[in-house]
Order: structure tokens, then C-alpha cells, then sequence
């Protein structure tokens, strides 16, 4: 199928180009003036700490890369704002720029593959990046942006803006603000801006079997302190896949801009995505068959070139900081996003063993509009020998979906292991006008936050202590008619706690606990159930965690053990309907290590171990069993090696391995382990006083085909991707 560019972004492109270019123009200027002043035996050499040594947690500012490498030791912890990792009786960790880079990451899910605490799933017979996070569902649509919910691109975000991928893990509305689907954790974003020494970045990349891209990034800061700040970011790229007739296109254009004054500190993000896929390879339904088949050759597509999803979304956040006193901060920050889904459907449903299956359609008109705000005071103070670092806070998100739908009743004949082009079937069964979708659901939260951290002993022993009010509310509409369902109507409230303790017996280790409790909208009923597509209730979460922390200087890591309850959605096997039917429970163990133990030699590795079981199922079905797709052990260990006989030259791999997972709530179908390796180089020179850097990456390097992971109902498993040529040229200037 043959990609269109539309007059719409083009339109959007050209206007951020110009806005672009009238403001960076002027910053070029006034940079090559003043590179062209020459040095003599007068000047006076001034050095400055870099913002970095400075770090004042709780703020915007972002915790310093460790060792300046891929790995951040903490990140945000929502409205408790950026936090180092040692001082907070929670898990976190962040991913740096410098990693994105170096992987040739393009998407949020290539960076979160370097955390074994992260499994990556795909959407519900859509392309959608969702994540499982110790074993719980995060949906790509709730991550965070600033710590903020409800303002990212629907199902896939471009790293082209993102400076910063942060991982919390555990549950973490109480601190994260307005609730949402991430029980087992959640991934937090941020953005570009302007540093303080000039960057011009232009970039080509190419990605097997046609893929090209171009990006550019650009920052400047002005002013007699540098208190101005603009960072710009654009990128396109399309071609196929390394998966047979696959097509992809992503567009992105944004722009951060930012002030830092003594006492005000603001930013406006603002940005455009679109993401195409055309003949696409989606999952393979087994929901009628008791088997897992066998795996199809890796570069196979058992689409059809008539499948297809464009996803576009506007999406922007402000956000401002004032020192009312020394140690008290207002803050506040609001943001939304606009999305729009249009696509037609298709995954092969499992006849038999020799790979015989039928193909039917699904078009789909979908509508998203959220909005979400935040806003509070922190502050420190003491009580005689206790230290006291409070917040005050209140945030609240509403998101709006309009989605109609068209369903073929009708299939044809396919067969994923030798598959032919069939005609797509018509479309006979309607929810709603495909041209003019109507309200379909609505859900409110929000929540008002009041945390205090106490330290004792010169804050060797860090107590917080905390509470949220969390209300939720949802509604559900009939599709085409905008009518309420009053039997799928929910509103409930409640004050959940969280408390968690950190001990400091030395410098270089800190040991921690914590108990969080957590209230959010139900699942989502799948297009499979009676019910599809409303949201069953509202469910209480909880979470209790043990661990310690490390930071040796040059190598540092972390140790959890945990366990959440969570009530999960089931489809009723009698009536079909899905609903809150039990309970899941995960204990688990997670292992991090990070750091540059020899002079040259980088590691990240990771493992968990999950124990994920059903329980409180009705008349006790699947209580005992394992839940979905949710892998006893995952481990990912990266490393990087500088080859010092040539300057600037260094070698990447990584390792991953995922044990096997179960595909139904009976037990009775699994999916296999499996184990891939990704090797590449990266090499640094200096072209007339500029970096030059080529990248070049090979995922999956054995072309193993494995099923990669089954989405939570149980409907769909998805393949691995397959041997996968990246090489990238960026130059600085």
C-alpha cells in the first residue's frame, strides 16, 4: 500500500519550521560572533559548577546521570517531584538521552526493553505500545509527561523529544496524582530543553529493510544568565519494516521553551506526532483454539496490505515553579492532548495446527480528548531535631472518548504459515457512524495529596508518610447514541494511605520499606465480551515493599522483594460478560545493577522474578493458577566497551532473556522462553572541531522467532520482531 503525505501535517510542519527558524537564526548569529573572538594571554578562565552538582531534589530539575553515562540513579516520583533513588523508600530509575542515542532507540518501548521489571506487549489486536510493569498492564496512553497524566500521543510516543525515560515501580497513584492503569508501575517522560552550551544536531538514520529517517535537534539560551531557553525537534521517517511488506511513518515537530530565574522557573512544551502503519503484522487470535502453534519463520506478515492505523495527536504542558520563601515552593502545571484513531483491523483467528485460520475486519473512528492539571506547595522545616519535607497537593485529569466502529460478520481464508492476499470483507455490523463518532465513555480522578518526609539522626532515617482523598468517577455511553448506561456507572472515594521508611546505616547503602494503596478505573472489557469496550468498575490496589539500595561511587544497584494485589478483569465463561471476577496477586524479587566498574567498561544489567497468581475467582476456577502472560523470570543485561587502541570507538550488546508464560486462566496453553542478543558499534570523531558519531546496531542478531508476549485477556499472541539492521551519522555543529 502506498503512503500519502497529507496536506494537513505538511501545513504543520512548514509553520513550527518557520516558527523554528525565526527564533534559532538570531542564536546562531550571536554564537558565531562570539566563537570568533580570539583568545590572548589575559583571559580569564572561569569555572563554574555544572547544574548537576547543585541537584535540589523535589523540584523539575532532573537527577544527574550517573557517572554522566546512560543511567540515572532516581527520577520523578510524580508530585514529589525529581528524586535521587537513595533518599526514597520507593523504586526508580531513570534512562538518559545519552542511552536513546547510543541504542538508536526510536520508540518509548526500546528504551524500557534495558529494565527486566518492563515487558513489552502490544495493544489489543491494535499496534499499540503497552507495557507490564511487575507484571501489571500500563497502557501507553497513561504514561506521564512531567509528571503529568493524560498529555502523551495515544499507543506510541517518538524519543525524538524525550530527554529522560524514567521507570517507577510499584504502585504509584498516591504520589503520581490523578489514577491510572499503572498498578505495577509507571513510565514517566520528559522533555528537551535548552542546555546551557549551544547544540545543533542534524541526524540521518536508516533501519532494514528501507527505513530512512531525518531529525534535527536545536537549543539555544539567551540572556545576560542564560535564563531563556528553546529546544526544537523534528523528524520524519518512513519505509518498511524488516517484516515482509511492513510500512511505517512517523512525524513529530515540538518545541520546549523555558525560564529559569532566581525565583520563577517555567516551561512550555508543545508538540505534533503521527504515526502510520500500513500492512502491518498484528497478533494471531487463539481464543478458539486449546494450542499454542508453532512459531512462523521471523520476517513473516500474516497481515493484509488492506490493515492499516494512523495515529495523530496535538499535545502540550505548561508548568511553573515559584520560591514564595527559601524552602517553600508553589507549583503547577496543566496540560492535554488531542488524539485521533483511524484504522481497519485484521488478526488471523486460529483454526488448526497446519496454520489454517480466518480473517475478518474491524474499522475503527476513535476520539480523545483529556485535560489534566496539578498544583500544591512543598516546603521544609524543623522541629527540633526533625527535619520535616512537606507537600500539599491536588491534582485531577478528565479524559473524553468518542469511538464509533465497523465489524465484518463475514471472514475469509488464511493461513499464517503460507499466507495470500484476500479482498477485505465489508463491513455489516455497525456500533455508532463511522464518519461521526459519539461520547462513549468519560472517567474523572482525582486527588488531593498530604505527604510529609521526617528525617532523624541527620536524616540518616528518612520516614514519609502520606495520604491521598482519591475520587474516581465513570461513565459509560451506548455507542451512535450518546445515552448513559446507568448499569455501567461508577463513582466511589476514599482516602488510601502510603507510608514507606528509609535507613541510612552508611554513606554507600540505604535500606527501605513502603505500603502504598491505590484507586483507579477498572479494566477495559475486550471486543470479545458482551460488554466490549466499557470500563468494569473501579478497583482498590495494594503494595507492600522491602529492599535496599547501593551506590559504591562507580557501580551502584538496588534489591526489592514485593507483593500487589490487584482485582483484575475476567471474562464470565456463562453469560460472556467481563468484569471484576478476581483478584490478582504478584510477589516477586528484582535485581539492578548499573555503573562503570573498570575504567571504560559500562554495565546495566537486570532480573526479576515473578510469582503471579490468581485468586477470589468465581467459584474458585483459576484460583492458584498463574495469571496471563505474566513470565516467572526476565533478565536483560547491556554493556558497553570503549576499544582504546582507536579513540572514540566502543562496543555495544546486550542480552535478553524471558522465561515462559501462560495464554489462558486455565494454565493449559504456554508460550516458550527465549533468549536474543543485540551486538553494535558506535564511533566518535571530530570533523573541523565538531562531533561526528556513526552508530551502527543489529537486533536479534540469531534472527530467532519466538512468540514475544500475549496480551492480558488472552485473546492475542504476538511474534518478536526479527533481525534488524540500524545505522545512524549525527553531527554537532
Amino acid at each position: 500500500m502506498a503512503l500519502k503525505r497529507t496536506g494537513k501535517n505538511g501545513f504543520k510542519l512548514t509553520l513550527l519550521a518557520a516558527l523554528t527558524g525565526s527564533v534559532i537564526a538570531p542564536a546562531m548569529a550571536a554564537t558565531g560572533d562570539s566563537s570568533s573572538k580570539t583568545a590572548t594571554t589575559q583571559d580569564t578562565m572561569t569555572v563554574t559548577a555544572k547544574p548537576d552538582d547543585n541537584f535540589k531534589p523535589g523540584g523539575d530539575q532532573l537527577v544527574p546521570a550517573y557517572l554522566d553515562g546512560p543511567v540515572a540513579n532516581g527520577g520523578r516520583l510524580g508530585m514529589l517531584g525529581e528524586q535521587e533513588a537513595k533518599n526514597v523508600p520507593f523504586n526508580v530509575i531513570g534512562y538518559t538521552s545519552k542511552m536513546i542515542q547510543d541504542q538508536q532507540a526510536t520508540t518509548i518501548k526500546d528504551v524500557v526493553a534495558n529494565d527486566a521489571s518492563v515487558q513489552n506487549v502490544q495493544g489489543y489486536g491494535n499496534f499499540a505500545e503497552t507495557y507490564r510493569i511487575r507484571g501489571f498492564d500500563l497502557d501507553g496512553d497513561d504514561m506521564t509527561f512531567g509528571g503529568l497524566s493524560g498529555v502523551m500521543p495515544r499507543q506510541v510516543v517518538s524519543t525524538q523529544m524525550i530527554d529522560r525515560v524514567e521507570v517507577f515501580k510499584g504502585s504509584n497513584a498516591l504520589i503520581n496524582g490523578a489514577a491510572t492503569s499503572g498498578v505495577g508501575g509507571m513510565i514517566n517522560l520528559e522533555p528537551k530543553h535548552a542546555e546551557d552550551t549551544p547544540l545543533t544536531r542534524v541526524g540521518v538514520d536508516y533501519t532494514s529493510s528501507s527505513q530512512v529517517g531525518t531529525t534535527l535537534d536545536v537549543g539555544r539560551r539567551f540572556g545576560d544568565n542564560n535564563q531563556w531557553g528553546v529546544r526544537v525537534n523534528l523528524l520524519h521517517r518512513e519505509g518498511e519494516t524488516a517484516i515482509d511488506n511492513e510500512k511505517r511513518r512517523a512525524t513529530l515537530a515540538s518545541i520546549g521553551l523555558d525560564y529559569r530565574g532566581d525565583k520563577l522557573r517555567t516551561s512550555l512544551d508543545l508538540g505534533y506526532q503521527k504515526q502510520e502503519y500500513h500492512g502491518g503484522r498484528l497478533g494471531v487470535n487463539i481464543s478458539k483454539v486449546d494450542f499454542i502453534p508453532e512459531v512462523p519463520r521471523a520476517t513473516s506478515n500474516y497481515s493484509q496490505d488492506w490493515v492499516y492505523s494512523n495515529l495523530e495527536s496535538e499535545f502540550g504542558m505548561a508548568r511553573a515553579e515559584y520560591d514564595i520563601a527559601p524552602d517553600w515552593t508553589l507549583y503547577g502545571a496543566m496540560g492535554g492532548q488531542h488524539s485521533h484513531e483511524t484504522g481497519a483491523y485484521a488478526s488471523p483467528k486460529l483454526t488448526d495446527e497446519d496454520g489454517s485460520a480466518t480473517i475478518g475486519r474491524m474499522d475503527t473512528n476513535k476520539y480523545i480528548d483529556a485535560f489534566s492539571g496539578m498544583g500544591g506547595v512543598r516546603g521544609k522545616f524543623n522541629t527540633g531535631v526533625v527535619s520535616h519535607s512537606v507537600n500539599v497537593g491536588y491534582a485531577a485529569q478528565t479524559t473524553r472518548n468518542k469511538t464509533s466502529y465497523g465489524m465484518a460478520l463475514t471472514t475469509k481464508d488464511t493461513n499464517i504459515y503460507d499466507t495470500s492476499d484476500v479482498s477485505a470483507p465489508t463491513n455489516t455490523y455497525f456500533g455508532g457512524d463511522l464518519d461521526d463518532p459519539r461520547p462513549t465513555s468519560r472517567v474523572r480522578t482525582e486527588g488531593l495529596l498530604l505527604s510529609d518526609t521526617l528525617g532523624f539522626i541527620d536524616d540518616k532515617v528518612l520516614l514519609t508518610v502520606g495520604a491521598r482523598h482519591q475520587k474516581v468517577v465513570v461513565r459509560n455511553y451506548a455507542y451512535g447514541t450518546a445515552i448513559e448506561d446507568t448499569d455501567s456507572r461508577f463513582t466511589k472515594s476514599r482516602w488510601t494511605p502510603g507510608y514507606g521508611l528509609v535507613v541510612k546505616p552508611w554513606e554507600t547503602v540505604s535500606f527501605y520499606a513502603n505500603h502504598i494503596e491505590a484507586l483507579q478505573p477498572g479494566d477495559t472489557a475486550s471486543n470479545t465480551a458482551l460488554n466490549a469496550g466499557q470500563v468494569t468498575g473501579i478497583s482498590l490496589s495494594k503494595q507492600n515493599e522491602v529492599g535496599m539500595k547501593v551506590d559504591y561511587g562507580r557501580i551502584g544497584g538496588s534489591l526489592a522483594l514485593f507483593e500487589i494485589k490487584k482485582p483484575t478483569g475476567i471474562i464470565n465463561q456463562q453469560t460472556n460478560v467481563f468484569g471484576l471476577y478476581g483478584e490478582q496477586r504478584n510477589r516477586g524479587v528484582e535485581l539492578n545493577v548499573f555503573g562503570e566498574p573498570m575504567y571504560g567498561v559500562r554495565l546495566n544489567g537486570s532480573a526479576t522474578w515473578l510469582d503471579p497468581k490468581m485468586s477470589k475467582t468465581e467459584d474458585g476456577t483459576y484460583d492458584g493458577k498463574n495469571a496471563i502472560g505474566v513470565a516467572n523470570f526476565y533478565t536483560v543485561l547491556s554493556a558497553e566497551y570503549d576499544i582504546k587502541p582507536v579513540e572514540g570507538l566502543t562496543a555495544l550488546a546486550r542480552l535478553t532473556h524471558s522465561g515462559s508464560q501462560y495464554a489462558d486462566e486455565a494454565n493449559t496453553k504456554k508460550l516458550d522462553s527465549y533468549t536474543t542478543l543485540d551486538l553494535g558499534m558506535r564511533y566518535r570523531m571530530k570533523v573541523q572541531q565538531n562531533d561526528l558519531t556513526w552508530r551502527l546496531g543489529v537486533e536479534n542478531v540469531t534472527n530467532e522467532k519466538y512468540w514475544s508476549g500475549v496480551e492480558s485477556n488472552g485473546t492475542y499472541i504476538y511474534q518478536g520482531d526479527p533481525r534488524e539492521l540500524k545505522l545512524s551519522l549525527t553531527y554537532d555543529f
